[in-house]
């Protein structure tokens, strides 16, 4: 098998790809022929040693996979060799074969492409959870999505409108912006020349957003409070900025808003139903064509440092995608 791993933290030229022995199943876990895995902006940061989960070198980058069963352990009853499916891992996703625990695995809907499935698992359970569960969004609701052109945004988009909500964008470019619209929004911004916040404010009629949905943090945390509505929610999804803002609490109970934050991952630890409750809901959605991942670029596995580069340079819309 062929994989790619890190032997020392760093950036993306340190990766390598390598051959390896084949992995066996033990009781309990499935043996996946990898077809596509998902490339996401945390995959950069952990093999920098700069994440939350931080393995010792050397490992691999890459957290969702899809492709074929190729074989089974001792007691896994929830697929067999041959099923079509995708999975979640810790890490070591960039790989041509992964082995995975049982119930990180899940079967894909027939009309479903490897690249597409590789694409849904964390950007659309994140910002499922964050909608459904964190936010409570409701049908006639207004929704904010910012960088509304990136994984996590355009799976907000997408998701938002499915739920019956109003959605807009913000994103870095016009272009990005008209990605947006073509994905559910009814209106972006490009928060490089607009003022967004006024924006926002007079497309609802001057009563604000009910809910925000923020990746970026930063300025655009603080811009969002100016343009929430009376008893509106803002979803903390992650600092792509760079910068982790802070807020009066004052402003909190002001306009009886709330301020959530949605760690997706920590679901896998304290309520891993959920996961599996959040996969087949947003399979459902596929399968009626309410969502359906945009894979902007697709590389080899011999590329993945190119991968996480321009995925980290905001060059990308949608997800990257390496293929084997």
């Amino acid at each position: 098998m062929q994989k790619v791993i890190v032997e020392r933290l760093g950036g993306p030229s340190e990766l390598r790809l390598v051959e390896a022995p084949d992995p066996t199943p033990g009781p309990g876990e499935v043996l996946i022929a990898v077809r596509a895995s998902g490339c996401n902006f945390f995959d950069a940061l952990i093999i920098a040693g700069r994440y939350q989960v931080r393995p010792e070198p050397p490992f691999g980058p890459g957290a969702e996979v899809a492709g074929e069963v190729a074989a089974v352990g001792v007691g896994v009853t929830r697929v067999a060799p041959g099923d079509r499916v995708l999975a979640i891992l810790g890490y070591g996703g960039y790989a041509s074969h992964v082995v995975v625990p049982e119930g990180a695995v899940w079967e894909i809907p027939a009309a479903m492409p490897f690249d597409q499935a590789a694409a849904l698992p964390i950007v659309y359970q994140t910002s499922y959870f964050a909608l459904q569960w964190r936010a409570a969004l409701e049908a006639g609701e207004s929704l904010v999505v910012h960088a509304a052109a990136g994984g996590v945004g355009l799976a907000a988009v997408q998701l938002g409108r499915a739920m019956g909500a109003t959605v807009y964008g913000t994103a870095g470019s016009d272009d990005k912006c008209a990605l947006a619209c073509e994905h559910g929004a009814v209106a972006a911004w490009n928060y490089r020349h607009t003022d967004w916040a006024a924006e926002v404010a007079a497309a609802t009629g001057g009563r604000g957003a009910d809910v925000i949905y923020d990746s970026v943090g930063g300025d655009v945390f603080e811009r969002s409070l100016k343009c929430i509505a009376f008893g509106g929610r803002l979803l903390v999804i992650g600092f792509a900025s760079g910068h982790i803002p802070t807020v009066a609490a004052n402003r909190i109970l002001l306009k009886n808003i709330a301020v959530v934050g949605l760690h997706w991952g920590a679901y896998q630890q304290h309520d891993p139903g959920r996961i599996d409750q959040a996969m087949r809901a947003l399979f459902a959605l596929y399968e009626r064509g309410a969502i359906k991942p945009l894979v902007s670029v697709t590389r080899p596995l011999a590329e993945a440092e190119q991968a996480l580069v321009s995925l980290h340079s905001r060059d990308t819309v949608g997800k990257v995608v390496l293929v084997s």
